[in-house]
């Protein structure tokens, strides 16, 4: 048997290969773990700090929950859309009522704490000053 051919027919024993979807916590931990830095980012814009959760949305779906805490506030809880977990994009991000951040007062966000649960009930946390997350 030539090579292609016994190639061909080992893919063949092996099953379809499946994507991975980004859907549990052990999908999603490296890619947060690596994207730490930038997990939230504060722009200024249309007279107001607009706080953005952008990069931890779209995870979200290997999470059960992401806290925040502004100046050293009370932690509460992000209210994240639904996971599209039967769908070909289930991180992604469709409901137009649900906005990727909050506004502030301009100026006013000067330190943020974040806390997230992993679907797995792991937690991993980091907190950010003004200047680190601060984009144009």
């Amino acid at each position: 048997m030539n090579f292609f051919k016994a190639a061909g027919v080992a893919l063949a024993l092996a099953g379809p290969a499946h994507a991975q979807q980004f859907t549990t916590a052990a999908e999603v931990r490296p890619m947060l773990d690596h994207t730490r830095a930038r997990w939230i980012a504060v722009r200024e814009y249309d007279g107001q700090d607009l706080l953005y959760f952008t990069n931890l949305l779209a995870w979200r779906c290997g999470l059960d929950a992401i806290y925040y805490s502004v100046n050293g506030g009370e932690e509460l809880s992000w209210n994240s859309e639904q996971c599209y977990e039967n769908e070909a994009s289930p991180n992604a991000l469709k409901d137009a009522t649900k906005l990727p951040y909050l506004g502030f007062p301009l100026g006013t966000v000067e330190t943020v704490s974040v806390r997230i649960v992993y679907d797995d009930g792991e937690t991993d946390s980091q907190d950010y000053q003004r200047a680190d997350i601060l984009v144009d």
